[in-house]
């Protein structure tokens, strides 16, 4: 199957599945309406499809890995929600659409981004189809990837860090923890679900995560300088106007051409213990070097 079509296929079990769990009646329905506005803004759905191959791959029942998928990408949007706050990013646009406080308001943005965050723990918890033991280990898993340990540091570690000359290491270190923590946590995720997982596979798929969180990062930056605006949904050049440390910055665009490069062969690796069980992640790692947004 081609990988558009995966992607397709996963988002739309996930999307399904989170427009289900969102209570609509309310003593104040436009929360509701900014969280939906938030979530169904045209992301890719690549956490959430993570969490599924994964789980698919070791043979786990997909229902099991359903809350896991949907709380992850409540996760995921609650941070896009407040990176684009005046006080963080001021952005106007996600996506070529307008962001969240600006289609409503400020407040509500960070009452949005705060009920996500709160439903993405809920959606665990109330799992019918998960047992005490795996809840707490997903808990646990995405507490740390999106806090002090994880997402929360690299965007903080970002913020004060704007116009700044970094380090290569210092540049990897930020993204493994802004960007590529939440795309490791929603590989074990998918194999804490599954509940077949052994540890040399566990750290097989943490390496293929590992590239590919900074693979996602290397081609965002090189499409910020090669790609469309109409299609990446932002002006291209901006990190660059923004004096932003990126990849090409330190590295030329060719040497960031072949970081990436080095990166995409990582992950084939890592999964090579998988054998042919492993062409949906494999699919999905060529998704992310090739892509055009």
């Amino acid at each position: 199957m081609e990988i558009q079509s995966l992607l397709n296929q996963y988002s739309e079990r996930v999307d399904s599945y989170l427009k289900a769990c969102i209570v609509q009646k309310s003593i104040d329905p436009i929360l509701q309406e900014s969280m939906l506005y938030s979530l169904f803004n045209g992301g890719k759905r690549v956490r959430p499809t993570l969490v599924h191959m994964v789980n698919t791959m070791l043979d786990g029942d997909m229902r099991h890995a359903d809350s896991a998928a949907a709380a992850i990408e409540c996760i995921h949007s609650y941070s896009l929600v407040h990176d684009d706050l005046p006080a963080m990013d001021d952005d106007d646009l996600r996506r070529g659409k307008p962001t969240c406080h600006i289609a409503y308001d400020e407040a509500t943005a960070i009452l949005a981004g705060d009920a996500l965050q709160s439903l993405a723990f809920e959606l665990i918890a109330v799992d019918k189809y998960l047992s005490a033991d795996a809840k707490v280990q997903l808990v646990k898993e995405l507490s740390i990837a999106s806090g002090y340990q994880g997402m929360a540091v690299g965007q903080s570690f970002d913020l004060r860090n704007v116009g700044k000359p970094l380090t290569l290491v210092q540049l990897e270190a930020m993204h493994q923890h802004k960007t590529g923590a939440l795309l490791q946590c929603s590989v074990i995720m998918g194999a804490i679900a599954s509940g077949k997982a052994n540890q040399d596979q566990l750290s097989a798929l943490t390496n293929y995560a590992q590239a590919i969180g900074l693979a996602f990062q290397v081609q965002d930056d090189i499409l910020d300088i090669e790609g469309d605006s109409a299609v990446i949904g932002k002006p291209q050049g901006s990190d660059m106007a923004q004096n932003k440390p990126t990849y090409p910055a330190l590295l030329g665009l060719e040497g960031a051409k072949l970081k990436l490069q080095q990166l995409h062969e990582d992950a084939k690796q890592a999964l090579a213990p998988f054998g042919s069980e492993a062409s949906e992640l494999k699919a999905l790692a060529d998704f992310i070097v090739h892509r055009d947004h």
